[in-house]
């Protein structure tokens, strides 16, 4: 009967003595028995504590019989708590009464003297529509705030460079541990992706994955964004709404760009991780969580831990495992691979018959230094399928951020001697000088046309 144990009851009366009794016999049963003989103090304890049940007095000195003070006070309770539970009480009740209040949002009617296994019967009742209701309003906000998420499209993880063959051992080995991670990397290379890949592959992919995006909450809403709120805690709090926390229970929660928390957010959220409970804005109540919690950033957190702009013990807090993305510049081989992955969505997506990229288009998207790193890229495939004509994407469907120098390759280390690369690099560099006339660069390379073609070939140039 943990329920019972567990729950929390309110009982408005005029009469004192009915007060105790009912004390006396409840707090037996349940875990918490307030009374309230004053009800122009509903609105003060219903700010202050959730009620599983309110047991509300029809009749109170102002009004002998007619009920009409218990409904003007239902009303108010269910104006503050949609969601409350309350039974009404009364020595003079009929059917006609009863009816009427079920109607006006009462959950259940019981006539005084009443018979304390009836009563125990009725709380019994309401505490599990209670949990009901709360367990239905939870579905709704996870529902609402998963619906949310799902327009968010994420592929696959896609690469096989050294770099990414580690992320991927790391992903197999941390994912079926409920321990913190902590997803470092630049923006646009796929921190969400990896974070929502370990929860599918974990004990609690059958669950919800929940994703907030810290660097887009306002600082006066973060505590109701993550935490929750009650209804009336704030202006626009019109009803009561779970926060990510709780709609994350028995799941992953995912707290991207974590650096941009200030100080003082800081401090509530080591709360609510260290000891994994959350109180909604405006109640008192506390709520456990049980989450597997996985963090993000593109910021220097340990140079900003040393500057005094985030909090040391947050950090040892979230990154008992700490996963490095590297950036698109970093795994040059992984570019044809998520190019091509892209060119079949987006051709299937537009309709257009582009099956291919020229081998010089992919050359210059190799050469190029991707600042947006995937999604940079995920773009510009888009917008050149959209834009081309042809059926093969060429050079020219590309626009590339001309703030951002094309990483050339000819920019090497000559200190390791590779012949190959410095004859690449001297043809290429003659050819520029000589905006690509193939008998000139030639004659100044010492080689006749022929000789110069074949090493065209060779090197994809």
């Amino acid at each position: 009967m943990d329920i019972m144990k567990q729950g929390k009851i309110l009982i408005i009366d005029d009469n004192e003595d009915l007060l105790k009794a009912a004390r006396i016999y409840l707090k037996r049963h349940f875990g918490q028995i307030d009374l309230e003989k004053d009800p122009t103090l509903i609105p003060d304890l219903l700010q202050n504590d959730a009620y599983d049940v309110i047991l509300l007095d029809m009749n109170f000195t102002q009004d002998v019989n007619s009920g009409q003070e218990g409904f003007h006070w239902l009303d108010k309770i269910l104006e503050i708590d949609p969601s409350a539970v309350v039974v009404l009480i009364t020595a003079f009740g009929s059917v006609d009464l009863a009816v009427k209040a079920i109607k006006a949002g009462a959950s259940d009617f019981v006539m005084k003297p009443w018979e304390n296994e009836q009563l125990l019967a009725t709380l019994l009742s309401s505490i599990r529509l209670r949990s009901s209701k709360e367990e239905l309003k939870l579905m709704k906000d996870r529902e609402d705030t998963l619906t949310q998420d799902l327009d968010h499209k994420f592929k696959e993880i896609i690469g096989q460079s050294g770099s990414m063959i580690q992320v991927f051992d790391t992903i197999d080995r941390v994912a079926s541990t409920d321990a913190n991670v902590l997803v470092l990397g630049e923006n646009g290379t796929g921190k969400e992706l990896i974070a929502r890949s370990i929860h599918r592959n974990s004990t609690r992919a059958e669950k919800p994955f929940i994703s907030v995006d810290l660097g887009a909450i306002s600082e006066n809403l973060f505590e109701s964004e993550l935490f929750g709120h009650v209804r009336g805690s704030f202006t626009d709090a019109k009803t009561d709404r779970a926060g990510r926390f709780e709609i994350a229970n028995g799941g992953t929660l995912f707290l991207d760009e974590i650096g941009n928390l200030s100080l003082p957010l800081q401090a509530k959220l080591l709360t609510a991780v260290q000891n994994r409970k959350v109180n909604r804005v405006g109640s008192n109540k506390t709520i456990d969580v049980d989450i597997r919690l996985i963090c993000a950033t593109n910021m220097p957190l340990y140079e900003m831990v040393q500057k005094g702009e985030f909090r040391q013990d947050l950090l040892y807090r979230i990154n008992t495992i700490e996963l490095k993305l590297p950036a698109l510049r970093e795994r040059i081989e992984d570019i044809p691979l998520l190019a091509k992955h892209y060119l079949k969505d987006y051709a299937k997506k537009y309709n257009k018959d582009i099956y291919k990229f020229s081998e010089a288009t992919l050359k210059r998207l190799e050469k190029y230094s991707w600042p947006g790193n995937v999604r940079e890229l995920q773009h510009a495939v888009e917008r050149a399928v959209i834009m081309s004509r042809d059926n093969i994407l060429q050079p020219e469907d590309f626009f590339f951020n001309n703030n951002q120098p094309v990483r050339d390759k000819d920019d090497i280390n000559l200190e390791q001697f590779n012949l190959e690369d410095v004859e690449r690099i001297l043809i290429r560099k003659v050819l520029a000088k000589h905006n690509g006339n193939i008998t000139h660069a030639a004659q100044e390379l010492g080689l006749t046309r022929s000789s110069l073609y074949r090493r065209l070939e060779k090197y994809g140039l």
